[in-house]
C-alpha cells in the first residue's frame, strides 16, 4: 500500500467462464436463427435459449464486475482502462451509425440524381423523376413521407430533455446529494420509454396511415434502419439506467466511485446526439 492508502497494483480478476458461456449463448442464437430461416421447427426455440443463456451470462459477469468494484479492487489504472474500452466502444458506435448515414448520404446525392439524368432516362427508367423523397424507378406503391412536425419534434424534445435530466442526476451524485440523483435518474429513464412509446405508436401509423414500410423503396428502407437501429439504442440505453437506479438505490457509487453510471451517461449522450442527426438528415431534409 501507498502512504495515501490507494493500491498501487493493476487489478488482475481470477480466471471467469463467462465468456465460455457467452461463446455457447452466441452459438445457439447463430444455429437456431439458420435453422428458423430454413423453416426448421426448432430454431425459434433454439434463438430463445440462446437469449436465456445469454442474458444468464449478462446478469453473471455484470455482477461480478459490480461485486468487485462494489470491494474497491479498482485503482485508478483500471478506472482509466474501463474508460478507454467505453470510449473505443462508443467509437465503434459511432461508425456504425456513419455507415448508414453514409448510405443515406450516397442515395440521396449521387444514386437519385443519377437515375434521373438525361442518359438514365433514355436507357434506363425514362418516366423516372429525380427527387427525394423516392421510392425508386421501379416501384409505383404511393406513399407518405414522415413529417418532421409531430411526433418526431416531440420525440426530440424528450431526448434533449432526458439529457438535461441526466446531467442533473449526475451532479446530485457528484455533490452527495442521493435523494437529488434519483430523482432526476428516474425523469431520465420515464422520459426514455415515453420515447420509444411515441416511437411505436409513429411506426404504426406510418405502416397503416402513410404506407410507409420497409420496402418502401429505398426511403423507406434507409428511414426504417436508421430510426429503428436508434430506438434499439434508445431501449438499451434506457436499460441500462435502470440498472444504474436499481445501483443508486442499493446504495452503490459515490462522488469518488462511480464509473458503471458515467459510462451509461455517455452512451445515453451519444443517442442524443444521433438522434439529432436523425431528425435533420431524415425527417427534416
Amino acid at each position: 500500500m501507498t502512504p495515501s492508502g490507494a493500491k498501487p497494483y493493476y487489478f488482475v480478476p481470477q480466471p471467469s467462464y463467462w465468456p465460455l458461456v457467452g461463446s455457447c449463448a452466441l452459438f445457439l442464437l447463430g444455429m437456431g436463427a439458420a435453422l428458423w430461416f430454413n423453416a426448421v421447427a426448432a430454431g425459434p426455440w433454439i434463438v430463445l435459449a440462446g437469449f436465456a443463456v445469454l442474458l444468464t451470462m449478462l446478469f453473471g459477469w455484470f455482477g461480478t464486475v459490480i461485486g468487485e468494484s462494489e470491494q474497491r479492487l479498482y485503482n485508478k489504472k483500471v478506472d482509466m482502462s474501463f474508460r478507454w474500452s467505453m470510449g473505443w466502444f462508443i467509437f465503434s458506435e459511432v461508425m456504425f451509425f456513419a455507415a448508414f448515414f453514409g448510405a443515406l448520404f450516397y442515395v440521396r446525392t449521387l444514386s437519385v440524381p443519377d437515375l434521373g439524368s438525361p442518359t438514365s432516362q433514355q436507357v434506363l427508367w425514362p418516366d423516372f423523376v429525380a427527387s427525394w423523397p423516392t421510392d425508386g424507378p421501379y416501384l409505383n406503391e404511393r406513399f407518405t413521407p414522415m413529417a418532421a412536425i409531430g411526433i418526431p419534434l416531440l420525440n426530440t424534445i424528450i431526448l434533449l430533455t432526458s439529457g438535461f435530466t441526466l446531467t442533473v442526476a449526475h451532479h446530485g451524485l457528484k455533490t452527495g446529494h442521493r435523494a437529488q440523483l434519483k430523482l432526476w435518474l428516474f425523469a431520465t429513464i420515464a422520459l426514455g420509454f415515453t420515447f420509444l412509446g411515441f416511437q411505436a405508436f409513429e411506426y404504426f401509423h406510418a405502416y397503416h396511415a402513410l404506407n410507409l414500410k420497409l420496402s418502401t423503396g429505398v426511403y423507406g428502407s434507409t428511414f426504417f434502419m436508421l430510426t429503428g437501429f436508434h430506438g434499439a439504442h434508445v431501449t438499451i440505453g434506457a436499460i441500462m439506467l435502470s440498472v444504474m437506479l436499481g445501483r443508486a438505490i442499493a446504495g452503490h457509487f459515490d462522488k469518488h466511485h462511480h464509473f458503471a453510471f458515467e459510462a451509461a451517461a455517455w452512451y445515453w449522450h451519444f443517442v442524443d446526439v444521433v438522434w439529432l442527426l436523425l431528425f435533420v438528415l431524415v425527417y427534416w431534409l
